[in-house]
This record gives structure tokens, sequence and C-alpha cells, in this order.
């Protein structure tokens, strides 16, 4: 009974430090090609474009303001044949000028549908309900690539009073499309073309790109992929053009292990934000932050003549009273070699606002103890 307990423990045991090492041998955090790096050529262009919408209820551009709104009705209304005297200046409610913006992604053929997003350019108060006329939509070299049209869908309202009293959700001068352009011209690209293909990296880094090369040649053998410099790898393609898209997708779907992540603290100064890395560390120091609070108040005395004094005007005379106060400054030390949660639980317990967290991390990277980069954005 002993020896069959003692065997099943012994089993047990033996899967169970089985299962970790498998645990501990399989990759940290591999992530795909795909994620890492982008193929040369193959990205996205961004469209724009000028046009009216119309059927607006009394919400349009104020003509008096926006003319250019009533200029463009007028040469529309010129290419249907229908001309405007002169002297005639139309007040429009019902119509807005709007700027469209598209994004034209890659391999996009003539017919497909893509989104545009709508914008006032005048002072519409909204554009909701209202229908875009044909626009033409054109690439940073002044060709047509696209034409949008059809009705905005708005995600915000705004509503207002007589008395001057309004309320707004959101924003209603703007909106979206879905599927509001068709395509008209498609993007030449050198991918289907003869030659090496380049892998650029979201974020440049020397190991993430070797290893990259590294993975790119046990897979498809020794000399299939070099890396450049730290932001790109190339990689030796078929030379069937039409075996290009299977392989590269293959490609994109190993598996690398990427490079460790820069020590770097990231503050946002607008928003207060503050980003930490997992590997900043902190060198040996002693902190001390306190907060200093003035206020100064002000209160109205009536100074009154005396009795029976002649000329005595009562007079208002204004009290102020200033009191400065030090909060108490919380020393804290870090010792050396300090990791992200000491840094936090630290902070946490003298309870620092965000703004003194920042103040404290420049004053840290000043005095030599912040051994990260600090970027203020």
């Amino acid at each position: 009974m002993f020896r069959l307990a003692g065997g099943r423990a012994t089993r047990a045991l033996v899967a169970v430090l089985a299962a970790l090492l498998a645990v501990l041998a399989m990759p940290a955090r591999a992530d795909k090609i795909r994620d890492l790096a982008s193929v040369a050529g193959v990205r996205s262009n961004q469209l724009i474009g000028y046009g009216l919408v119309v059927g607006l209820d009394g919400s349009g551009d104020q003509t008096t303001q926006a003319p250019f709104t009533t200029q463009s009705l007028e040469n529309m209304l010129q290419q249907f044949g229908i001309t405007v005297p002169a002297n005639a200046r139309p007040q429009l409610k019902n119509a807005a000028a709007v700027m469209i913006t598209a994004e034209l992604p890659p391999f996009a053929k003539p017919g497909q549908l893509i989104d545009v997003t709508v914008a006032s350019i005048g002072n519409a108060k909204g554009i909701r309900g209202g229908q875009l006329l044909m626009s033409p939509l054109r690439g940073a070299d002044g060709n047509v690539y696209a034409i949008a049209q059809g009705s905005v869908v708005v995600g915000g309202v705004s509503a207002q009073g007589k008395s001057g009293s309004s309320v707004q959700v959101n924003i209603s001068a703007s909106g979206r499309i879905p599927n509001g352009a068709s395509v008209e011209r498609s993007v030449p690209s050198s991918f289907a073309g003869n030659g090496d293909l380049m892998l650029n990296l979201n974020t440049p880094d020397f190991t993430t790109a070797a290893r990259i090369a590294k993975a790119v040649n046990q897979a498809y053998g020794a000399g299939t992929a070099q890396a450049v410099d730290g932001g790109s790898v190339s990689v030796r393609g078929p030379l069937d053009p039409s075996q290009k898209v299977a392989w590269l997708g293959a490609i994109q779907d190993l598996d690398v292990m990427p490079g460790d992540a820069p020590a770097r603290v990231v503050v946002n100064s607008r928003t207060g934000t503050v980003v930490i890395g997992s590997d900043v560390r902190v060198s040996a120091a002693a902190v001390a932050h306190g907060a200093i609070q003035v206020t100064i108040s002000e209160q109205a005395l009536v100074s009154q003549p005396a009795p029976f004094s002649r000329g005595g005007q009562t007079a208002v005379v204004p009290s102020s009273d200033v009191q400065i106060s030090e909060g108490g400054a919380h020393m804290f030390k870090f010792g050396p070699g300090v990791s992200l949660d000491a840094i936090v639980r630290a902070v946490n317990q003298v309870g620092a606002a965000p703004s003194d967290l920042i103040s404290i991390l420049q004053a840290l990277k000043q005095a030599g103890a912040l051994h990260a980069e600090l970027v203020v954005i």
C-alpha cells in the first residue's frame, strides 16, 4: 500500500515538474511578424475633397458669413443649366460647405467602397440628416481616386432655446458616411514586381530585426532574409509573382520574440498621464515633496462717519485676508535598483497626485537617479 501510494505521488510529482518545464520552455511573448513589421510599399493613401451637404433643417451655413457656400451652390446649378441672377443673393439655411476625408486602403480596386468622414468648414450648427452631393476625392498628386456621395450619419446632437441656453452632446458638425465613396482609380504598387521585399519594423530595434531575419532563414533556408538595419529586413522572394502572396503570408505567420522595450517614462503634461515602463530603475535617492497653498479671501467692510460729523459719507472698504500654508512634505527613500512596483508603491503611500508625480520624476532625472528616458509630450 505504501509503495503504491508513494509510486502514485512520485508519478504525479514528475508530471507536475514536466508540465512546469514545458511551460518555462515556451516563449514568453512571441508575436507574429505581421504584428511587428509591415511590407514596404503596401500602405494606405489619404484622400481629401470639398463638397456640399444639403437637406438640413435650418442648421446650415449663414451665407453672410460663409459666402463660399453660396458660390459653390451657384456653380453647381450652372452645370444643370440654371442661372442665378447676378443681383440675387440666396439666403441658404439648408446647405453647408464641408471637407471630406477618406483613407484609400492598399490594393483597392475600382468599384470598391470605402468610408468617408464629413466635417463642416463654415458656421453650420449641425449636419445631421444631411445628404452629401457627389464630390471628387483627390490624392496628394491631384488625381481623383474616389467619388463620395450619401447620407451623413452624425453621432452628436445640439439644441438651443430662444433664451440662449443650449445643450450639446458630442459634435454635430461632423459625421461619417459608411461605404460613402466609390474607388475610381487604383494606386500602383511595386508588390507584384520582381526583386526583394523589405519588411519595415513598426518599432525599430536591432534585436527584433536580427530575430526576424533568423526566423525566416530557419524556415526557408540561409540567405533568405538579411537585417539591413535596426528598422528593416530584406527578404528574397520567389521569382514567380503568383507565389509571392502565399509565400509572404506564410512569413508573416512566423513567431518571433521581440527585443525588450527600452526603459522609458512617458509624461503627458496636458492630461497628467504618466506611463512607466517595466524596465525603469531608480538609484538610491531620498525624495521630499510638499505643496504650498495660497488662499486669498476678500470681504467688504462698511465704514460709517462719526456721529454729528459734517460732510462724512458712508464708504465700502475692502478687506483682504491672505494665508499661506505648506502641506507636510512626506519623505520617502528609494534603494538602489528599485523596480517599477516599488516606485508606484512609494508614490501611492504619500498620496501624490499625477502632477506631483511628474515633478518627482523630472527631479529624479535631473539628479541622475532615474535610469530611463524621460519623454514629455
